[in-house]
């Protein structure tokens, strides 16, 4: 067992140090230049992810325990199913399919995990993923062209929220920050 005392992210409210730590070490690995432990946290009975750089280990160590499997099996699919925001399996919780008016060789490079399909002259089908209906329209806006949903419904619904912030936005102007 590993016994730390682990930081909470910046600008989180209240102390930095979470309580004690109490957890079953499986898996260390690597996501976007930073080091990940997995591991069942005994208090919470649950998995988690906790960023290496953000643990201050205690000694001695806890006793020793039986290994879990790590849902899936894979802990790398366990981590990038958390790391965006699935419990269960390692894709999107939202996803959906547009049309955009832009060659598919012009959309693919910048598509990410998304699947593209050539319609024709200057238009392709992306389906992409992401945490949320507002962060995905937002993520394809990054195309600077003209994008028609094909579904779901929440996608499109989503690029309406975007519209009516961002025409919010620009009726406020340029404001100070102070």
């Amino acid at each position: 067992m590993l016994r730390f005392d682990y930081v909470k992210l910046s600008g989180a409210t209240g102390n930095d140090a979470a309580p004690l730590r109490r957890v079953e070490p499986h898996h260390l690995l690597t996501s976007h230049g930073r080091w990940y432990l997995i591991a069942w946290d005994l208090d919470r009975e649950d998995w988690r992810i906790y960023r290496a750089d953000r643990i201050t280990p205690h000694a001695p160590t806890g006793p020793r325990f039986a290994p879990r499997e790590v849902p899936g099996g894979d802990a790398a699919a366990f981590a990038s199913a958390r790391f965006r925001g699935s419990t269960e399996t390692d894709t999107w919780p939202c996803r959906g399919t547009v049309v955009i008016h832009l060659p598919a060789s012009d959309v693919l490079p910048f598509a990410g995990d998304g699947v593209v399909e050539e319609l024709g002259p200057g238009r392709c089908v992306l389906e992409s993923g992401s945490w949320s209906w507002v962060a995905l329209a937002a993520s394809l806006n990054r195309f600077d062209a003209t994008v028609d949903v094909v579904g779901p419904p929440e996608l499109a619904e989503a690029f309406e929220l975007l519209a009516a912030r961002n025409a919010s936005t620009a009726r406020r102007g340029v404001i100070s920050a102070e």
